[in-house]
């Protein structure tokens, strides 16, 4: 029975360590544009990672 009651505080103190990393991570910026990323690897003008290896 006092497993439970340990478990039940890790989980809880884990909870709460993952719910501050995402409040960080939402103050800090990290979700704001989602939408551009995914729209970048398709801009021509950028010649950085593997298309700009390839050779067509």
């Amino acid at each position: 029975m006092k497993i439970l009651l340990v478990l039940i505080c890790v989980s809880l103190v884990m909870a709460l360590l993952f719910l501050v990393l995402f409040i960080k991570a939402q103050q800090g910026g990290q979700f704001d544009d989602l939408e551009s990323p995914s729209f970048r690897i398709l801009n021509e003008k950028n010649k950085t990672g593997y298309n700009a290896k390839r050779k067509i």
